[in-house]
C-alpha cells in the first residue's frame, strides 16, 4: 500500500515545489544605494510630478525612510502615451537615464483611446509584444522591473463602466507578461476594483479615486504611491 501511495506523495510534492518557485519568481524589489527610479507612463504619471502626486509622495517617502541609499527619482511620464509610444521613447527617456529600477504604468489610453474607434487605441496583440520589448530591454540595460497593471476608466463598481471588460482583459495581459518575465507585478485593477467595492457606495463614476473617470484625485494618488511602495517592501 505504501508503495502504491508513493507516486501520490512525489506528485503532491512536487506541485507543491512548483507553487513555491512560481510564487517566488517575482519578489519584491529590494531596494539599494544609489538606486535610481523612472516611472514611465501617460498622464497619470505624469501629473504624478505635482505635490501630491504619487511619484512626489514616493520620492518624499523613500528620501525619509532610506536617507543613506540616496535614491534619486525620475519621472518619464507623457500625457496621451500608450504602450507603442513608450516604446519609441524608452532609449530617450528611461535607457539613457541610465535606471537601475523601472516602474512602468500604462494601458489606460491602450483601451481608452480606442473606446469610439479601434484604431486610435492598441490592439491585445501590439500591447502584450509592446510591454514585453519595453520590459526586456529595460532589463537587458540591467534595470530591475516593475509593471502596474491599469486601473480604472470610470469608478463604478457593478462592472457597468464600458470599458471595464477590455480593461479586464489588458490586466490580464500585463499579469501574464510580468509572470512570463518574472517581474513583480503591482496590481491597481485589482487594488482599484477592492477599494471601489468598499467605498464606492453610492456607485459614482468618479470623486472617489479619479477627478474623471481616469486621473488621479489626492485620495488616489496617495492610494497608488502607497500600492507601489508596498513593492519595495516599504
Amino acid at each position: 500500500m505504501f508503495r502504491a501511495c508513493r507516486p501520490v506523495f512525489a506528485v503532491a510534492f512536487l506541485a507543491a515545489v512548483a507553487a513555491s518557485a512560481s510564487a517566488a519568481e517575482a519578489p519584491p524589489v529590494a531596494l539599494m544605494k544609489g538606486d535610481r527610479v523612472v516611472f514611465l507612463g501617460d498622464s497619470i504619471t505624469q501629473a504624478g510630478a505635482g505635490p501630491k502626486g504619487y511619484v512626489t509622495l514616493i520620492k518624499n517617502a523613500l528620501q525619509e525612510k532610506h536617507k543613506d541609499l540616496d535614491i534619486e527619482v525620475i519621472n518619464a511620464g507623457v500625457s496621451g502615451n500608450q504602450v507603442p509610444d513608450i516604446q519609441k521613447r524608452l532609449e530617450r527617456d528611461v535607457l539613457s537615464k541610465k535606471p537601475t529600477v523601472v516602474v512602468v504604468y500604462i494601458g489606460i489610453n491602450d483601451v481608452w483611446h480606442g473606446e469610439k474607434d479601434p484604431s486610435q487605441g492598441t490592439s491585445k496583440e501590439k500591447y502584450e509584444a509592446g510591454l514585453r520589448d519595453v520590459i526586456k530591454r529595460c532589463q537587458d540595460a540591467g534595470a530591475r522591473v516593475i509593471l502596474c497593471t491599469p486601473s480604472v476608466i470610470g469608478e463604478k463598481n457593478d462592472g457597468s463602466e464600458v470599458n471595464d471588460p477590455k480593461l479586464d482583459a489588458y490586466a490580464d495581459v500585463s499579469r501574464a507578461v510580468a509572470k512570463d518575465l518574472k517581474v513583480p507585478v503591482c496590481d491597481l485593477r485589482k487594488d482599484f476594483q477592492a477599494y471601489e467595492k468598499e467605498h464606492n457606495a453610492d456607485n459614482k463614476e468618479s470623486g472617489v479615486l479619479t477627478v474623471d473617470r481616469v486621473h488621479l484625485n489626492d485620495a488616489g494618488n496617495k492610494f497608488v504611491a502607497d500600492a507601489i511602495l508596498k513593492m519595495f517592501g516599504d
